[in-house]
């Protein structure tokens, strides 16, 4: 069942910065922002923690897909999200759901749980 999001996105290009630590992170991809519509949770739904350690693991094993030929169309560059710096709140929310949803369109699995939303 989706869940109404009040906070729409319109662009299919989402860039998410933490301008305080000059990290940014640009997703381009057509099909995100309605399924982020859709489904994302609101902000808040889950904490900073809990969105760090999904991502921790996921973006681990994306980085090892991406260094591995076989995965080379899915998986194109790596992801530098280093587990030391605290990119705050909205960095971490807008990975996960990017995440989440490149795991499930793609049938895909990250890490040792299954995506869900």
């Amino acid at each position: 069942m989706a869940t109404e999001n009040p906070e729409k996105m319109t662009s299919d290009t989402i860039r998410i910065a933490n301008e305080e630590l000059e990290y940014e992170v640009v997703i381009i991809d057509a099909g995100f922002t309605s399924w982020y519509n859709a489904y994302a949770k609101p902000r808040g739904y889950y904490s900073q923690s809990y969105l760090e350690s999904r991502n921790r693991i996921w973006v681990t094993e994306w980085n090892a897909r991406s260094r591995n030929p076989q995965y080379s169309d899915l998986y194109q560059l790596p992801i530098d999200y280093q587990f030391d710096i605290n990119y705050g709140y909205e960095v971490n929310y807008m990975l996960y759901y990017y995440l989440v949803y490149f795991q499930l369109t793609n049938k895909q699995q990250l890490g040792g749980f299954t995506a869900r939303i």
